[in-house]
């Protein structure tokens, strides 16, 4: 086991973030984080791209916020041109952790993206970092996405749009009409949301069934 000491070098922190034990590898993560090395930006974005735990890649994330900006936003927006799926999805989350609204239009090309889990961070962090000015329109564009997927996308989604507020409302209202039965339940258990934060979409979505099988 390679061991993480309070002062470690980066060659020591580089070993242990690739080390076989997931508590090593987080223990580094934040010592990395911890210390706020710069130098350490190139194989912490690396890392995030394999990491295969949940944690560990969280810990990644908070450490790369503690960098520079400057530094490691365009290194993560180049980032999202990788060929891996959770490069690209890691790439987005911390973006979005990170708050920076400039790589806003850079997010917006992964809306529709056929990787779920990389639609669903680009949903969120879109929807984090949108200036007030286009929530109408990304709501729009999120709209689109309506009915795709099984139930834990769809609330990802359904999450995303209540979070813009009023500015989903016309979205959601057009979707509601929709001739294809999945997007229309979908918008309208979401606008039930939008009214009822406490009600869960499984609820939100069993009502609108129930109203749409009463209503036919």
């Amino acid at each position: 086991m390679v061991r993480v000491n309070q002062h470690p070098t980066d060659a020591t922190l580089i070993a242990a973030l690739s080390a076989g034990d997931s508590s090593t590898r987080l223990r580094a993560a934040l010592a990395a984080g911890t210390d706020a090395r710069a130098t350490l930006l190139e194989v912490l974005v690396e890392r995030c791209a394999d990491e295969p735990d949940f944690f560990v890649r969280d810990m990644l994330t908070w450490a790369l916020t503690r960098l520079p900006v400057a530094e490691t936003v365009p290194r993560l927006v180049a980032e999202l041109d990788a060929a891996q799926a959770q490069a690209r999805s890691q790439a987005l989350h911390t973006l979005s952790k990170i708050g920076d609204p400039q790589p806003y239009p850079e997010i917006l090309r992964f809306l529709r993206d056929p990787d779920d889990e990389t639609a669903r961070t680009a949903w969120r962090a879109a929807q984090a970092l949108s200036p007030e000015s286009e929530k109408p329109a990304l709501a729009t564009q999120l709209a689109t996405q309506l009915g795709r997927g099984e139930h834990d996308l769809q609330r990802s989604l359904s999450r995303a749009l209540v979070a813009l507020g009023d500015a989903a409302e016309p979205a959601l209202r057009d979707a509601a009409a929709s001739g294809e039965e999945g997007v229309r339940l979908h918008a309208e258990a979401t606008r039930r949301l939008a009214d009822d934060p406490d009600l869960g979409f499984a609820a939100a979505l069993d009502e609108a069934t129930k109203a749409s099988i009463l209503g036919s």
